[in-house]
């Protein structure tokens, strides 16, 4: 399959140089409303759906992606909008890879807020931290002995108390005025070394999954 039958929208969980090392494909911005349809009729025969727009325009619709598999268009998603969206229509064909379209497949997460982020328009640079991500670094750090779970509550619950635009670790740990100094400067160093981000795992796996499909016979 040639590189431009494989459309993937993708922004801020993955950068564009890591995502071509994985991946030969026509890489286009965040999809908003009415993209991946243009792509199904401009000839695309896979679509990876990883970022789309929440606020700033009108999101894909649910309607437009049954369009696209009516059409026959493989689509697959993953990390973040792609992810949202697999969850909701995984039974009519689209396919979900990663832990956040399972955790929202499998309503452990529920909101968009979840996800949504605040990304450089031009380089698509994440300028926040998504909560998922927060949430998942708070597991492994508690798993770790890290942090205690009263400790990881109180880092979710400041995180979860800001706007998502204004989250960021620092903004976090400093909102969190009844988290023990102890913690606190353990959290930190734990990020220094070990931060995982769980929105671009997932989004190289939906890579590596598309570059599976697009190799079958």
């Amino acid at each position: 399959m040639r590189s431009r039958d494989i459309v993937v929208f993708l922004g801020p969980s993955l950068d564009r140089a890591s995502a071509e090392k994985i991946l030969e494909a026509d890489y286009r911005p965040p999809a908003k409303r009415g993209d991946v349809f243009r792509a199904a009729k401009e000839g695309a025969k896979i679509v990876g759906l990883i970022d789309g727009v929440f606020f700033q325009e009108s999101a894909v619709a649910h309607k437009e992606v049954l369009r696209v598999l009516e059409m026959g268009v493989v689509v697959v998603g993953a990390s973040s909008m792609g992810a949202l969206r697999a969850a909701e229509l995984h039974q009519f064909g689209m396919e979900g890879v990663g832990e956040i379209f399972r955790l929202y497949r499998d309503g452990v997460l529920i909101s968009d807020d979840e996800v949504a982020l605040i990304f450089d328009p031009i380089k698509f640079e994440p300028l926040s931290e998504p909560l998922v991500n927060i949430r998942d670094n708070v597991k492994v750090a508690q798993k770790n002995g890290i942090i205690d779970a009263e400790a990881g509550e109180k880092i979710l619950a400041a995180a979860s108390s800001l706007y998502f635009p204004k989250r960021s670790y620092d903004r976090i740990l400093t909102e969190a005025e009844d988290l023990d100094e102890c913690a606190r400067e353990a959290f930190r160093s734990f990020l220094l070394e070990e931060r995982r981000d769980l929105k671009k795992d997932d989004a190289k796996r939906a890579l590596e999954r598309i570059k599976e499909i697009a190799l079958r016979p």
